[in-house]
């Protein structure tokens, strides 16, 4: 096998949500993931974005039903995300599209992979993401999406069901309110 070409690709950007001392939500860190080589893929790089270590498994690779067609509680989480499970899901989002202040009892992982779109946290911070790849860990924080872009935007989310967010002993429940040119209406 011939050397590999030298690898040109940028490293991972990764945006992770929190919560601060009063509950509001804001983004905790914003970083560009370096990746390494892997030892047992000649050719191959890559990096570890989030890992959870406090559950699962899952039977699902022991069954042939089509995962997509299951359905989902329409009042748990707003039908987004399964109090047991997982959602892998697509959101597009059109050009100048803005989504409503929301949270879910959930950890989610939304990966970037066409257009732009504009994180909003609830301290009225914007986060731009505009390169393929881009991650949002969102851990159970209220927060909306914008497209500031002239195309549609897509991104991938996997929504895990998750406690819910506990500041200062207030358990953060799942939660939708309208976002405004103003900005967040926060409480």
């Amino acid at each position: 096998m011939a050397a590999p070409a030298s690898h040109s690709l940028p490293g991972l950007r990764r945006i992770v949500t929190a919560h601060d001392e009063e509950g509001l939500s804001i983004v905790e860190s914003n970083a560009v993931l370096p990746t390494e080589k892997m030892e047992l893929v000649p050719g191959a790089r890559g990096c570890g974005i989030w890992v959870t270590t406090d559950s699962i498994p899952t039977n699902d690779t022991n069954l042939r039903e089509d995962g997509a067609k299951r359905n989902l509680d329409p009042e748990h989480n707003f039908g987004l995300v399964h109090p047991e499970g997982t959602n892998l899901r697509c959101t597009d989002l059109a050009p100048g599209g803005i989504t409503p202040m929301h949270r879910t009892s959930s950890l989610d992982y939304n990966i970037l992979v066409q257009g732009e779109i504009v994180l909003i946290t609830e301290d009225g911070v914007e986060t731009h993401l505009k390169n393929p790849g881009d991650t949002v860990v969102q851990k159970g924080t209220m927060h909306a999406w914008r497209n500031p872009g002239k195309t549609w935007a897509r991104w991938i989310s996997v929504l895990m069901a998750a406690t819910p967010a506990t500041v200062d002993g207030v358990e953060l429940q799942p939660e939708l309110k309208p976002y405004g040119p103003s900005g967040p209406h926060t409480h």
